[in-house]
């Protein structure tokens, strides 16, 4: 067994929608990054490289790079899973915890958990994803971002 901890935050700028999980939220903010923004995504791609110790996900998919601009976290996902495929570990599970003070999680989860264990080709009861507040403490109560932590069981 290999585990792995991912952690990832966005500042909120300019957008109608966010995306977590796979999933486009609406939203009077976006979030400011160099591919979709899914800091959940992200996280998760962090836990999992760790957990194989393959690096981090700035390492396989640079932002300095012009190929994963704007590019659909899911596909990054994707990728890692075929790191993961090369080194013959399977995911055993993960969880994840979204902070955010807004928008509302909660009533995406269940379609994050779908997307993510597609991707991860597990099922949905392998894959956890909570959502919390800062009880409107630090940068993410002031509603200036969204962090999430994720950690990733391998086989």
């Amino acid at each position: 067994m290999r585990i792995g901890h991912g952690f990832d935050v966005h500042a909120f700028g300019e957008g109608e929608f966010i995306t977590l999980g796979g999933v486009r939220i609406p939203h009077a903010r976006g979030l400011i990054a160099h591919s979709d923004g899914d800091v959940l995504l992200h996280a998760l791609c962090d836990a999992l490289l760790g957990a194989a110790g393959l690096g981090d996900i700035g390492q396989h998919f640079p932002d300095s790079s012009a190929e994963f601009k704007g590019i659909d976290s899911r596909l990054l996902l994707r990728r890692v899973m075929e790191l993961l495929a090369g080194q013959r570990l399977v995911v055993g599970n993960v969880d994840a915890t979204v902070i955010a003070q807004a928008p509302r999680v909660a009533p995406h989860i269940s379609a994050m958990r779908a997307h993510i264990a597609s991707d991860l080709k597990i099922a949905p009861n392998q894959v956890n994803v909570k959502a919390t507040t800062t009880e409107r403490l630090g940068y993410i109560g002031r509603g200036e971002g969204i962090a999430v932590h994720a950690i990733a069981l391998l086989l």
